[in-house]
């Protein structure tokens, strides 16, 4: 099973970082999102990477390159400059393609750029910005289970503040950051038939609106509710909403052992 993750956006709202880093480099708890969320993927054994560039997307493919070569330990010969590694082996056996989709490119154009590498069969597609604990193997059973072309992952956020119930102006109950009652939103963890690219129509389109509109009016999206954890980083605030939960031990993503 082939995973795409888009990670070309300019990540505007969290410009205190983006100015120096893609999204995706972003770091929590001292590693980058992008690799927080194959960690989730690979612990279900989805390890066939394609990862979408746009935005300082070489230093995207910098990480990955350096990636093996700096763990461990290295010798340096300062006279020759030779550099020689310990017999260390990178415990992430993945497969990374990185694949440069264009500065502007708009998300659907970026999944259309996938086409070629995804070949006639199903593949599963997130944003490089987002973390859950979603179990991704009852994702995918749940969209072999309708026969239908997308099945997207719905989420209802916590609410940003608290929560109140009244008894006229008396306070009844206080909830701090509850998750909404209502008002299911998309959490980006997708299952796709390759039927999907012929609802894209080139680098200009996004895929939250025509692609999943013509899906839906066509009876072919359906939604896996997704009740437990899910958590985007937009901001500087929800960056460190993760960061706390990595920093005191209980991420909720964090399924992998160490």
């Amino acid at each position: 099973m082939k995973v795409g993750i888009l990670a070309g956006g300019y990540g505007t709202r969290l410009a205190e970082e983006t100015e120096i880093r893609p999204k995706p480099l972003v770091e929590v708890g001292g590693k980058p999102i992008l690799w927080h969320i194959m960690k989730l993927y690979a612990h279900y054994g989805y390890k066939d990477f394609f990862v979408a560039l746009g935005y300082k997307g070489e230093m995207i493919k910098k990480y990955f390159v350096d990636y093996s070569g700096l763990q461990g330990d290295i010798s340096v010969n300062m006279t020759s400059g030779q550099v020689q590694r310990s017999d260390h082996q990178s415990q992430e056996d993945w497969s990374v393609n990185l694949i440069e989709t264009g500065l502007k490119t708009n998300t659907g154009g970026r999944i259309k750029r996938f086409k070629s590498y995804m070949g006639n069969e199903t593949f599963m597609l997130t944003w490089g910005d987002g973390l859950s604990d979603v179990n991704l193997d009852d994702l995918l059973k749940f969209h072999k289970s309708h026969g239908k072309l997308a099945t997207l992952t719905t989420v209802r956020p916590p609410a940003r503040y608290g929560h109140l119930e009244f008894d006229g102006d008396r306070v009844m109950e206080f909830s701090e950051k509850p998750q909404t009652g209502e008002g299911w939103i998309n959490g980006a963890f997708f299952v796709l038939e390759p039927e999907v690219f012929d609802y894209i129509e080139g680098d200009h389109t996004q895929f939250e609106k025509e692609p999943l509109e013509g899906l839906a009016r066509d009876g072919q999206l359906m939604a896996y509710r997704h009740t437990s954890f899910w958590q985007c980083m937009d901001t500087l605030r929800e960056k460190h909403i993760l960061e706390n939960y990595w920093q005191s031990g209980t991420a909720p993503w964090k399924l992998w052992e160490d």
